[in-house]
């Protein structure tokens, strides 16, 4: 007989804030206008506008049931419950040099160099299921994985699919253009990710700037985010530079363009830079539990600029920093594993020029996007 795999139980959401904040006003891509010839239009011009100057918008009626996203919050909070001695049986071999999938531990960065608080974000990453990767994960994970599995692959059927061909239509190229770059059969580094945010005290988060993650940008083509109500996230606006928090919508995922396809555009997409505060006074005592979806181009793809967009033409965005700079031009690959042993530098202390400036490939340094500025401690 089938050994009956365990009840995963209800995932509570906390309240939302009651507290006035700064929200970004950002589009929402409604995926049932999909259905017309000039919904498609109309969506491809939405996002566009989304990618040049927001950088993050949602999106609904994505074909996706609430109850299916619920499981997987379920499935991560059971995840970290486990102790802490199992967890670390599945840290990736070669985490210092950008190995990502499985158990990432928290305490890897500093963030006050004078307190030596650390950070205490934990992650776990499940990859593709392509057929190029090894699934060895703890048992409650491992029980469940199917549904993972029709989880995961739902999110390229249903949404980056959808994103891929309407970023092709505003680009004036074939439809299947980026879906070529993004073939699911494909070795790529794709992940599901379940991560989790432990609080700090109040104190605490004074000593660290009210800041949980440094702002920066992410490498793929894509992050999908599904809405939970702590609110942490911010933006900084392309066009304005204001920072500005990310309201939770129900019924939404909220998404953000990432480097690959600004490499792929000339810049002419932007990729989303944003960081993580400390929730607002009223959600500060609880722990933050994020479901996320991390795409990416296929492994083999040369992140040359898209030369056949009369788009990109037009507005002159025929070259990225590596073309500029006459450098190699990575792959994919070459690019994951580049700026994953930068993200993964064990010991790095906030506010080290060295790091965050550091070059992670020929033709390509890092950028400090909001510097912190935080206060000084007496010596104890």
């Amino acid at each position: 007989m089938p050994v009956p795999t365990p009840e995963l139980g209800s995932f509570n959401f906390v309240p939302e804030t009651k507290e006035t904040l700064d929200w970004a006003d950002l589009v929402t891509l409604d995926f049932s206008l999909l259905a017309t010839p000039e919904g498609k239009k109309e969506l491809a011009q939405t996002l566009l506008k989304a990618v040049r100057e927001d950088g993050f918008f949602y999106v609904k009626n994505f074909n996706i049931a609430q109850e299916r996203v619920n499981r997987q919050f379920s499935l991560g909070k059971r995840f970290y419950e486990l102790p802490q001695e199992e967890k670390l049986k599945y840290v990736p071999e070669g985490l210092d040099q950008g190995k990502f999938n499985g158990y990432v531990p928290f305490g890897r960065y500093v963030l006050d160099p004078v307190s030596g608080i650390k950070d205490r974000t934990e992650i776990y990453n499940i990859p593709k299921f392509d057929g190029f990767f090894k699934h060895n994960h703890p048992q409650i994970v491992q029980d469940f994985l199917p549904e993972i599995e029709e989880f995961s692959k739902s999110l390229h059927t249903e949404v980056l699919d959808h994103l891929h061909v309407l970023l092709a239509v505003a680009l004036e190229l074939p439809e299947d253009y980026f879906l070529n770059l993004h073939k699911y059969e494909k070795k790529s580094e794709d992940h599901l990710r379940y991560m989790k945010y432990t609080k700090f005290t109040p104190e605490e988060n004074l000593k660290i700037g009210r800041t949980w993650v440094n702002g920066h940008t992410d490498l793929g083509s894509w992050t999908l985010l599904f809405r939970q109500p702590v609110a942490a996230l911010q933006i900084k606006n392309h066009t304005t530079s204001e920072w500005k928090w990310v309201k939770p919508q129900d019924a939404t995922i909220t998404v953000n363009a990432c480097d690959a396809l600004s490499f792929l555009t000339g810049g002419y997409v932007k990729s989303t830079i944003h960081r993580v505060a400390s929730p607002p006074k009223d959600q500060e005592h609880v722990d933050r539990l994020g479901l996320l979806y991390f795409s990416r181009p296929n492994n083999d793809v040369v992140l040359s600029t898209v030369k056949e967009s009369p788009v990109l033409q037009r507005a002159d965005s025929t070259q990225n920093d590596f073309e500029k700079s006459s450098n190699h031009v990575p792959t994919m690959e070459e690019w994951t594993f580049a700026k994953q042993k930068w993200q993964r530098t064990y010991g790095a202390v906030r506010g080290d020029p060295k790091h965050q400036t550091a070059q992670i490939l020929p033709g390509w340094n890092e950028k400090v996007y909001d510097p912190v500025s935080l206060p000084v401690q007496a010596a104890a």
